[in-house]
C-alpha cells in the first residue's frame, strides 16, 4: 500500500510546496479554519488551512495535536485505497504550522441524510434513530445506503472518529464522497460518535475485510505507513489503532454504540 494514489500526488505536492494566501475564514468552525489559495509552478488550487495556534483546547485530547490527527486520517484513508479524505499535509503557513487540505466543492443536489415520518427507512436508506423536529414531534433520521458511505463508516471505526457530523460529509460534484474534519480521532479510548450507525451490528462487506487485512499488515512496526504515523500520533495511539483494526477483522461486523455516552455528535449536522 502506498501513501498516495497517482492522481493525488500532484495535489499533495502543490499543498506541501505551494505559496499559501489567506482569502477568508470559515466562521462556522469551532477552531480557526482559513480558506486559502495555494500556488506552485503555475498550478493553483483552493485549500483549507487550520493552524495549530488556532486550535481550541480539548479536555480529552492533548493541546496542539488536531492538525496531526487530520494528516494521520488522510494517511489511513490512502492506505485503504478508498481515497475518502481529501489530500492533506502538515506544513508551515502564515500563522505557523498547521494542516492544509485540498478544498472540495460539495454537490448541493446530493442527499446523504434525510428525515422521514415513516416508521422504517425507505429503499436506499438506513435508519440512524429518532430525531426531535420541534413542537414535541419526532422523525426518523436516515442516511443513504451507499457503498461509499459504508466505506466511510468503516474508516471512522478504524480511526475512532469522535465527530462524524452531517456537515463533515462532502459529496463532490464528480460523484466521489469525501469526509473532512478529522481532528478528534485516534484516541486510545473508544470515542466513536457518528451519524453513520445504519449498518451497526451488520456483517462487514468482503471488500472491507480485505482492506482491513492489508491495513493490518501496513501498520506493522517497521512498515512505511507505521513510520509515517510515528511523528503524528503517540506510540499508544498507534498501538490502539492496530488493536481496532484487529478487532474489526476478528468480529467481522460494524461496531455498535457502546451505550456509555451519546453515540451521535452534537450538533448532528
Amino acid at each position: 500500500m502506498s501513501s498516495s494514489s497517482p492522481e493525488t500526488l500532484p495535489a499533495v505536492e502543490l499543498l506541501a510546496r505551494g505559496e499559501l494566501t489567506v482569502r477568508g475564514r470559515v466562521r462556522e468552525a469551532s477552531n480557526a479554519v482559513l480558506y486559502c489559495s495555494v500556488a506552485h509552478e503555475g498550478r493553483e488550487a483552493a485549500c483549507v488551512y487550520k493552524p495549530v495556534a488556532g486550535e481550541r483546547p480539548l479536555w480529552d485530547f492533548p493541546d496542539g495535536t488536531l492538525a496531526q490527527r487530520e494528516v494521520a486520517a488522510y494517511e489511513i484513508s490512502e492506505a485503504t485505497g478508498w481515497g475518502l479524505v481529501p489530500p492533506t499535509v502538515l506544513r508551515d503557513g502564515p500563522y505557523g504550522e498547521g494542516m492544509v487540505q485540498l478544498w472540495i466543492e460539495a454537490d448541493p443536489e446530493a442527499r446523504l441524510l434525510a428525515l422521514t415520518e415513516d416508521a422504517e427507512p425507505g429503499e436506499g436508506w438506513k435508519a440512524v434513530g429518532p430525531a426531535e423536529v420541534g413542537e414535541g414531534r419526532t422523525a426518523l433520521l436516515v442516511h443513504a445506503d451507499s457503498p461509499e458511505l459504508r466505506r466511510l463508516a468503516v474508516l471512522d471505526a478504524v480511526i475512532n472518529n469522535g465527530d462524524r457530523k452531517g456537515g463533515h460529509l462532502l459529496p463532490a460534484t464528480d460523484g466521489r464522497l469525501y469526509g473532512i474534519d478529522h481532528g478528534v480521532t485516534f484516541h486510545v479510548d473508544d470515542k466513536l460518535r457518528t451519524l453513520l450507525w445504519g449498518w451497526a451490528g451488520e456483517e462487514l462487506p468482503a471488500e472491507a475485510l480485505e482492506v482491513l487485512g492489508g491495513l493490518g499488515r501496513a501498520l506493522a512496526p517497521g512498515e512505511p505507513l507505521a513510520a509515517r504515523l510515528a511523528p503524528l500520533l503517540t506510540a499508544a495511539e498507534i498501538e490502539a489503532l492496530r488493536a481496532r483494526v484487529g478487532a474489526l477483522r476478528e468480529n467481522r461486523r460494524h461496531p455498535e454504540p457502546s451505550g456509555q455516552w451519546p453515540a451521535i455528535p452534537w450538533p448532528p449536522v
